[in-house]
Formats: structure tokens, C-alpha cells, sequence
């Protein structure tokens, strides 16, 4: 079993480049399905989620071919009408997109039930209200098989979401590229990988307005075509490097970003007494001798990102006072805390609250990764605590974070893969 060793207590000085969105990344990837063309797709992050997704995309009949690390040529005009397998979906999150384009394309979907990061319950009933709506007949089946089939063809709809769900957002304009008439999304979820979905099914020749708004208008059209297009950068890449900079006192520049994307990130860190430097496409983190507690509550975009909360709370397990990080997406997003503890951390659970005590120092300690972001978290944590932390489960972290150890080197961390 591999796992992540660092000798902490080094300030991390220099510049880092941020890799494409993930979260872009997986609904673009299948959005090519209902391109049914040649797609070039560039700034793809070389994770192990983006691997997995065009490793489903080559089991139906689609063609990938990799021009360099981050830009990959998608041919789907071979796509058929079956199911991947499912011990492919079953791993990732994102594999629900695969529902939407294959709907959308061929009026009906078999699709495995998706896997991801464990956050207890996560349903898709947006999604299936979605594509009901949507003339779609959505059944389960007992080996765990989603079916979607439209056989009267799918029509334009006014779709209303209880929550604004980003994933049932995105199945929705996916579904309804050819449907007949418009469709109209409102209580949209407005995260900038959205607005990447739409920009990029807009390229292949689709009729989207209003992403990025809470409310999203997709008129129907007869055909789409392939695009060059490039993928956004990482807003949570982008936010895990700046608060190690932060939680190490050092100085970083993340570059090739969106720093209004960041906005919710900038506000927080300001809020505590972080210095930061904000230009075009970087933003640089000044860190602070020491640094003021604060309330967090997660919420849709443009709120805090439910993806910042577990390595905001390593950083607040430094910070002088009584911190509370409220949890207003994922309720029980809170494993991560128990591992902080054991480096010396003083974080107590109450419902879907973390109250975190600051302490001067966290000490290295053997802790495990129970998701993506908690991963992340006990990163920053081992980079700013005194002595060696061992983090194993780290292919929750590989799923979301490009060459994160090389960066972390060439940043100045003493970390490496065993």
C-alpha cells in the first residue's frame, strides 16, 4: 500500500500552476458523447478520476487519443447504446453525466449506480425529476442499474429543483441539447463548472443561455459537431495551495487561475488575517505569524465551496480562538476530524458542525484519507505540524490532485511517496 510521508514545519515559498477543473473535466468528457464527433479537449488534469472517465468512454466505443498529458482527442461517432461497466461508474461520482448523454443522444441510457467520495446518502432524485420531466421513463433495476428511456423522443420542459444540485444541473442541459422546444432550468446550480459545460456544449453547436444564473434556458437543436476547447482552471486546487501557503507561514503564488472564482476563499482568508495579492490570473498568499478564528458555513456557489471545509479546518486548527465550520452540503463530511485529532488537533462534532479550538501546534502522527478533500486536509495539516506524518488511503487524494507531491517539492515541502 502506497502512502504520502512528510517531514513538516518547512513555510512552502514559491510559484505553483494550477491544472484544469475536475469537476469540468468529467461532464465535458461525457458531453462528447452527444457532440458524436471529434473532440479536442485540452488543460484535462492528469488524475486518476479523468483516466477512469475516458477509460468508461473507450467500453462503449469512443476513440481517445492523448496529444500530450493535458489534451486529449475524443472521437464518439462509434459510441453505442450499452451499458459501461460497472465496475467503472461504481467509482466515480461523475459517472451520472453518462445518464444525461446518453439520453440525450439516443433517447435512452442504461448506467450503473454511481460511486465517489462516501458522504453518507447521496441521491439523484433532481437528476431522475429532471429527465422525467423531460418525457423520460427513469427505472431501477436489482443489479443495480439506472434506466432512462424516452421512446416518444424528449420535449422541452420548465424544470424546477428543490436544491440547486450542480450534477442534476448538468444531466439536465445535457438531456435536453436535442429536446424539442426549450427547456428551462430554474434554481440552476451556478459553480464555474457550469458555466465550462455549457461553453462547451455552446461550441459544439448547442443553444445554451444562463449558466452561471439560476435560471438556464436550452433551446433544442438537430445536431451538435466536435470543438477545440480548454477547461477552466481548479478553483479547489487552486484553494488547497493557498491555504498551505497560509497554514505554513510561507508565500505561494497560484497562477493560471480565476480568482473571481475565488472570491468566497479570498473573503475567508482575509477575514483571519492572511495577506493576499490578487492580480489578472494569480493570487498570491502572504502567510501571518498568526491568524484569527472564524464561522464557515458551506453553501452553493457563490458560497463557500463544501470542497474547502475540511482544509479550511486544518488551517483553523491553528488559528488563535474557537472556529465553527458548518457543513450545508454534505452532513456528514466530518471523518477527516478525527484523524486531525490525532496530530494534536482539538476539533469536537455536534450535528453537522465542527467546533474547532485552536492549538499552537499540530504534531505529526499515521493518519488515513477517508475522501478526496479530507486527504487534501491532512496534506496541509502534515506540511505545517512538527514531525513526520504517514497518510495512507492516498487514492483518495490521487482521484483529484495533479502531480500534488511534485508541486509540493518544488514549492519547498519535504514530502514524498512511499
Amino acid at each position: 500500500m502506497e502512502k504520502i510521508m512528510i517531514r513538516g514545519g518547512k513555510a512552502l515559498y514559491g510559484d505553483v500552476n494550477i491544472s484544469g477543473m475536475k469537476n469540468s473535466a468529467l461532464p465535458v468528457i461525457f458531453g462528447t458523447i452527444v457532440a458524436n464527433d471529434i473532440c479536442t479537449i485540452k488543460n484535462l488534469p492528469d488524475v486518476s478520476d479523468i483516466a477512469l472517465a475516458l477509460e468508461t468512454l473507450e467500453t462503449i466505443g469512443a476513440e481517445v487519443r492523448f496529444i500530450d498529458t493535458s489534451t486529449a482527442i475524443i472521437d464518439t461517432r462509434k459510441v453505442k447504446m450499452k451499458s459501461p461497466p460497472l465496475e467503472y461508474v461504481s467509482k466515480m461520482r461523475g459517472s451520472t453525466y453518462l445518464i444525461g448523454a446518453m439520453l440525450g443522444r439516443f433517447g435512452k441510457a442504461q448506467v450503473g449506480y454511481p460511486g465517489g467520495c462516501d458522504f453518507g446518502l447521496r441521491p439523484i432524485n433532481q437528476h431522475i425529476k429532471g429527465f422525467e420531466l423531460l418525457g423520460a421513463r427513469v427505472t431501477y433495476t436489482s443489479n443495480a442499474m439506472i434506466n432512462a428511456d424516452a421512446p416518444n423522443g424528449l420535449c422541452g420542459n420548465f424544470v424546477y429543483f428543490d436544491i440547486a444540485s450542480v450534477g442534476a444541473t448538468i444531466n439536465v442541459m445535457l438531456a435536453a441539447v436535442f429536446a424539442e422546444g426549450t427547456t428551462i432550468i430554474e434554481n440552476a446550480a451556478r459553480e464555474p463548472h457550469i458555466v465550462d459545460t455549457a461553453c462547451f456544449l455552446n461550441a459544439c453547436g448547442a443553444n445554451i443561455t444562463g449558466a452561471g444564473t439560476s435560471m438556464i434556458r436550452i433551446k433544442g437543436v438537430k445536431s451538435l459537431h466536435g470543438c477545440t476547447y480548454e477547461l477552466a482552471p481548479d478553483m479547489i486546487e487552486a484553494g488547497t495551495y493557498m491555504v498551505a501557503a497560509a497554514a505554513t507561514g510561507g508565500r505561494v503564488s497560484v497562477r493560471n487561475i480565476v480568482p473571481k472564482h475565488m472570491d468566497a476563499v479570498i473573503a475567508k482568508l482575509n477575514e483571519i488575517g492572511i495577506p493576499l495579492e490578487i492580480g489578472d490570473d494569480f493570487i498570491t498568499v502572504n502567510g501571518a505569524e498568526s491568524f484569527r478564528a472564524t464561522e464557515i458555513k458551506t453553501n452553493p456557489y457563490p458560497g463557500f465551496p463544501t470542497d474547502m471545509h475540511p482544509q479550511f479546518s486544518a488551517l483553523l486548527s491553528l488559528a488563535k480562538g474557537v472556529s465553527k465550520v458548518s457543513e450545508g452540503i454534505f452532513s456528514t463530511r466530518f471523518k477527516y476530524a478525527a484523524e486531525l485529532n490525532k496530530m494534536g488537533a482539538n476539533i469536537e462534532v455536534i450535528d453537522s458542525t465542527a467546533i474547532i479550538n485552536g492549538v499552537d501546534m499540530l504534531k505529526g502522527a499515521s493518519v488515513k484519507a477517508t475522501d478526496l478533500r479530507a486527504g487534501a486536509c491532512l496534506v496541509i495539516a502534515g506540511l505545517a505540524a512538527n514531525g513526520v506524518t504517514t497518510i495512507s488511503n492516498i487514492e483518495y487524494i490521487d482521484r483529484g490532485y495533479e502531480n500534488l507531491i511534485e508541486k509540493l517539492k518544488r514549492l519547498g515541502a519535504d514530502i514524498k511517496r512511499i
